[in-house]
């Protein structure tokens, strides 16, 4: 079997030219439904039954959170593809995604200290699912710190690969938290087994939202990719080619 067309992904030149092309098929869709998530959850969506309007902060939050532990999963196992096989590349976009995926577990905590004060009477509770994903936030922290500290890229490529490979453990720890523990985070209502718990009119702009979460970390990944490229290659000929200079 020819493998040649797999080989061109770890290509730099090869993966800048494709991520530009990517962007927009990412990034539009992605607009799009967030457009219709939003006006589904905070005007199409019926007050829930218990929490009133307050609830509608879940149609950010809960994608927040996948998110921050999918953007996690992916940075780690780009490390380590770039760890074991010594893709360069693979380091690239564990470093551009680090960013994106800081940004989500924020967004995931301050979302939830929102929702918390009403619900809780307190903006924040030293919950098991709470405080693993400040201690993801940590690790997302600690991954661009850590590259940060090292002149040479090659040694922050693996000394940032070992801390994210690392790192892992926690996803699991932060996913099965409620389960695990008696804690005050609401147990899952859609990754579960059986039946959602959430009404449809409820559920389809939060699913919707989870598509466009996703699709929008793509698009950011992408447009982070060509710059750390960028970055990485400015003294290469063919940027130079590439960029007319």
């Amino acid at each position: 079997m020819n493998w040649t067309w797999l080989h061109k992904f770890a290509s730099p030149p090869h993966a800048y030219r494709i991520a530009g092309r990517l962007v927009p098929w990412f990034g539009w869709p992605a607009f799009l439904l967030i457009a219709a998530g939003l006006y589904g959850g905070l005007v199409l969506a019926p007050p829930d039954y218990q929490q009133g309007d307050a609830f509608r902060i879940v149609y950010v939050h809960a994608p927040s959170a996948w998110m921050s532990m999918m953007v996690y999963a992916t940075m780690a196992f780009a490390a380590a593809i770039g760890l074991i096989w010594r893709i360069k590349l693979a380091h690239a976009v564990a470093a551009a995604a680090a960013p994106v995926g800081a940004w989500f577990t924020f967004a995931a905590l301050a979302t939830g200290a929102l929702w918390g004060k009403p619900m809780w009477g307190t903006w924040w509770v030293w919950d098991a699912r709470l405080t693993s994903e400040l201690i993801l936030l940590f690790l997302y922290l600690g991954f661009i710190a850590l590259r940060a500290s090292f002149d040479d890229r090659d040694r922050a490529d693996r000394a940032s690969a070992v801390l994210a490979i690392v790192g892992v453990v926690n996803l699991p720890i932060i996913h099965f938290s409620v389960s695990w523990w008696n804690t005050l985070h609401q147990p899952s209502t859609i990754t579960k087994f059986g039946k959602p718990s959430m009404d449809g009119d409820m559920l389809w702009p939060l699913l919707t939202m989870f598509f466009a979460f996703t699709l929008y970390f793509a698009a950011v990944l992408m447009v982070r990719l060509r710059a750390e490229i960028l970055q990485r290659e400015r003294n290469a000929s063919w940027l130079r080619a590439e960029l007319g200079t």
